[in-house]
């Protein structure tokens, strides 16, 4: 339910929280023994987020909020275009590149969202209601999307979502009940 913390989970997960107790490992690391910085890092370079409200830059198109994180990683703006567009074709948005945020639907939004969490191949990805915005159709879509991608790439991803059919797909389920997470 709404207030149960998922959003929470997920930035404690990705290093963006500090937790009150406990420690957070990824990778074998104690996200929080090591320095913001190379947090940082590890957020750009390892780790793949998708908010619930998407977070796209406004004033960039879809093609240059996509290539912002591979750019963000080192990566040249030729390469990061490139890898942009196909990540963008990835998700069914090949057409779109051009436009920007206030010019695309809500799950237009949500699928370059995806796209940007996709673009430097993380070993994980963190998503907070991923399928939220998107129709059954482009919802079903995605999830093969990432389901291949774990397959290709051995990319973990971690959904919190109200989403039953999202959730009943995924290989385990916990439930976040009055904060504390229960199999």
């Amino acid at each position: 339910p709404s207030g149960a913390g998922k959003s929470t989970l997920v930035h404690l997960l990705g290093g963006l929280d500090r937790p009150s107790k406990g420690k957070v490992f990824f990778e074998g690391r104690d996200l929080y023994a090591i320095g913001q910085e190379q947090r940082a890092q590890i957020r750009n370079k390892r780790v793949g987020f998708v908010f619930q409200f998407y977070h796209l830059l406004p004033e960039f198109s879809a093609l240059e909020n996509v290539m912002l994180p591979h750019i963000m990683a080192g990566n040249k703006p030729a390469i990061a275009r490139a890898q942009a567009a196909e990540t963008l074709d990835l998700v069914g948005l090949s057409d779109r590149i051009s436009h920007r945020p206030g010019a695309l639907s809500g799950g237009e939004r949500q699928r370059v969202a995806i796209a940007r969490a996709l673009i430097n191949q993380p070993a994980c990805l963190l998503m907070d209601e991923p399928t939220g915005n998107l129709d059954q159709h482009n919802a079903a879509q995605i999830l093969v999307l990432l389901q291949q991608l774990q397959q290709d790439l051995g990319t973990a991803f971690i959904a919190v979502t109200h989403d039953l059919v999202l959730a009943n797909k995924l290989d385990h389920q916990l439930r976040l009940v009055d904060g504390v997470l229960v199999n």
